[in-house]
């Protein structure tokens, strides 16, 4: 029990009170991470079982972090815990128990992407034309209507405009298109699990007894559906732990509903709140400042947030001309602060509201030839040729699965064109058939060419053969010989280009990720690796210890922080973001977002205007935001401009983009068999292939060894050339050459 010495007297009072419903209000910075991992390793401590709690976090980043914790403090016997993402937990439990609600356990989780797909497949089958009613639109009605548990039928009975009722004809159809193909998309994830319990009271009670704690990560974010699972299965023991920050709550256009936690007390009348109002990340000014904007929202749960820490700096505003200038001002600004106060890259953040602002920031680093990482971009599962892997282990995985069946049926190139397609869709749609299966009875499909048979044939023949040889492969072998078989990786090769090189490169990077996953875990199934790639998020995905400048929007920065912050655009009708007006709601979840962003700041906070923007390829004039008169009397003068022929090389060594990073050893692996991949330094390449090795390569010419990681066949090097800029190449096939 001495880890509690660890803990301030309102954090230690909050990990102890063990039954009963608890609420944890917890200040931006004040410790809530902490609370939520001592309180699990306090109940594991005074003889809770580690299976019989539950923790449910909003990524799995967070997860990870906390599993680690654990680990360190309660060892061997915290094994056992359920902890993880909300998707993920229940995604856990549905594999256990599809099949109580019409499912087969080898369901495939559609990803948005596959969900807009299926939705325009359907839309197309319906002659719903996409100009008149755009998919993605209809793809967020439904989603909203699966966040407020309605059904396709209560949603049609509920329509209040023609739109909304082709969005329920299209939400019926896709419900059952998805059950036709055995998958789920994420919003099912957390309906279907509602349908089992509501639908089987005994399998309730079976879970309910299997989670006798519960704990829910920032609760402020959780939407209807969560909000009535986590209540179904706390009802019984009533030993429910809620941590969040109402202040912070910011995800409303993705159905997070802020009543859950104002409400809380109303839901348990005899739950104990505890407000942990202690600021340990940012100075006294950045704190003063972010409470000056909150007071500004009426619905709030009453809190006052204080620090030990040193008063610092006023908040600096970068009044700017237009948008590069305001790109400008911050690149220089980096450079003036990595000078001054000997920071490396990592240590800033350049947030925005809308994606779309990063581009002006982007150009102004590349010129300075600044590394920067930006969060959200087009990230490495969402490259094509990976999502083309990705498909065909799906259907392997899968074979009802027909949005990645038609994703692949003609990768590489079998001369199967559309209307090849709509032959084969509808012969599987008169004989109840999977596209699999009709791909195997090519030659009873009339209209069908030589090449279209044979190409569909070779498809069958392909799958037939990966569906025997799975139960005798691990997921790695068959994930290989599976991309083997396909014949891709040749054909890249035999292209030639930049771009083709860099298309085989990702793939072999997929194999090393699946090689990493088995490592990791060994009993890990093709349906748990395929799972835990649809489930990742962004910020799973960002590596902290990278030396480079982050970049993200607001949404994508909670939960993070940064010494140094810049929060830029901060003009009416972009932050806060409207498009003639505004209501009460909408403002104080843009004024929370604002709050969420300046609390990321630990030392220094900059805000920046511009008087002039580009927006929608218009050019705007507009008026600084109303936030920034509501935090005035925090902001100083904008300083004095950097000489605008800065070079960042002449900085050194702390600002040239350290890579890689320190084998972390915390135990985590030991105590949790399913927990992502360790990515480490270590490495057994040859000792004359160093970091900062001359070396040359067959298409990419001489480059400069920037780091080194992986072992074995996943052997990696980061290499810098001078034409075609930073790549990661596996050792394996790369035949690098030292200089």
């Amino acid at each position: 029990m001495n880890f509690l010495n660890d803990l301030n007297p309102v954090q230690r009072e909050a990990v102890k009170a063990v039954n009963g419903p608890v609420m944890v209000i917890a200040g931006a910075g004040s410790g809530k991470t902490r609370v939520l991992t001592y309180r699990i390793a306090y109940l594991v401590s005074i003889g809770v079982p580690a299976y019989q709690i539950l923790a449910l976090t909003f990524t799995n980043k967070a997860a990870s972090e906390m599993k680690g914790r654990i680990a360190s403090l309660v060892g061997e016997k915290s094994r056992s815990i359920w902890m993880g993402t909300f998707h993920a937990m229940f995604a856990r439990i549905l594999r256990t128990e599809a099949e109580k609600i019409g499912y087969e356990r080898s369901f495939t989780i559609y990803d948005s992407q596959d969900s807009l797909n299926a939705i325009r497949t359907v839309m197309n089958a319906a002659g719903i034309s996409s100009q008149q009613f755009p998919p993605q639109a209809i793809r967020s009605r439904i989603s909203n209507a699966k966040n407020n548990l309605f059904t396709p039928e209560q949603y049609s009975a509920s329509a209040q405009s023609f739109f909304e009722e082709k969005a329920a004809a299209v939400y019926d159809v896709y419900q059952k298109y998805l059950k036709q193909n055995n998958a789920m998309d994420f919003d099912d994830l957390l309906l279907k699990p509602i349908e089992l319990f509501r639908g089987h009271k005994k399998t309730l009670e079976q879970y309910q007894d299997r989670f006798r704690f519960i704990l829910i990560d920032e609760y402020q974010d959780t939407n209807r559906a969560q909000y009535v699972l986590v209540n179904l299965l706390a009802a019984k023991y009533r030993n429910i732990c809620v941590v969040g920050d109402d202040a912070q709550s910011i995800y409303a256009f993705r159905g997070a509903d802020i009543r859950n936690i104002l409400d809380f007390e109303k839901d348990y009348s005899d739950a104990k709140t505890f407000r942990l109002e202690q600021n340990y990340r940012s100075t006294k000014t950045i704190l003063g400042a972010a409470d000056l904007l909150i007071k500004n929202n009426v619905r709030q749960i009453p809190k006052t947030l204080w620090t030990d820490n040193q008063q610092g700096e006023q908040l600096t505003l970068l009044d700017c001309a237009d948008e590069k200038d305001e790109a400008a001002q911050i690149v220089s600004q980096i450079y003036r602060d990595c000078s001054e106060y000997k920071l490396d890259l990592k240590d800033f953040a350049v947030l925005y509201r809308t994606n779309a602002q990063s581009r002006a920031v982007e150009d102004a680093l590349r010129r300075q030839n600044v590394p920067y990482v930006i969060v959200g971009g087009t990230e490495f599962y969402d490259r094509k040729e990976i999502k083309d892997v990705l498909a065909y282990l799906r259907v392997l995985a899968n074979p009802k699965d027909a949005e990645s069946f038609l994703r692949i049926v003609n990768v590489p190139n079998r001369g199967i064109g559309d209307a090849s397609l709509e032959k084969l869709k509808a012969f599987a749609e008169q004989n109840q058939l999977t596209l699999l299966e009709v791909a195997g009875r090519a030659k009873e499909i009339t209209g069908l060419g030589e090449k279209q048979r044979s190409g569909l044939l070779s498809v069958s023949n392909l799958f037939a053969k990966f569906i025997g040889l799975k139960p005798t492969l691990s997921v790695t072998e068959l994930s290989r010989s599976l991309v083997d078989q396909i014949g891709v990786l040749p054909l890249y090769k035999a292209e030639g280009t930049a771009e083709a090189q860099s298309r085989f490169e990702n793939i072999q990077e997929l194999l090393s990720a699946i090689s990493e996953a088995v490592e990791s875990d060994p009993e890990i199934t093709l349906e748990g690796f395929l799972e835990n790639v649809a489930l990742v998020s962004d910020v799973d995905k960002w590596d902290g210890e990278r030396n480079t400048v982050t970049l993200m929007t607001l949404h994508s920065a909670k939960g993070l922080e940064f010494p140094i912050v810049f929060v830029s655009g901060l003009e009416e009708g972009l932050f806060p973001i409207y498009a003639d007006s505004i209501g009460d709601t909408e403002l104080e979840e843009e004024r929370r977002l604002l709050y969420v962003g300046m609390t990321r700041a630990m030392k220094k906070l900059y805000v920046s205007f511009a008087r002039s923007r580009f927006r929608n390829g218009d050019r705007t004039y507009p008026e600084p935001s109303r936030f920034l008169a509501e935090i005035g009397e925090k902001i100083s003068s904008k300083e004095a401009p950097v000489d605008a022929g800065l070079r960042f090389a002449d900085l050194g060594e702390q600002v040239k983009g350290r890579t890689g990073r320190a084998r972390k050893d915390d135990g985590v692996s030991k105590y949790f068999s399913d927990d992502s991949p360790d990515y480490e330094n270590q490495t057994d390449v040859a000792p004359e292939l160093a970091v900062g090795a001359k070396i040359e390569h067959e298409m990419f010419g001489e480059g400069t060894v920037l780091g080194l990681s992986g072992k074995g066949d996943s052997a990696k090097a980061v290499v810098l050339f001078p034409e075609v800029g930073r790549k990661m190449l596996l050792l394996k096939y790369a035949k690098l050459k030292v200089v």
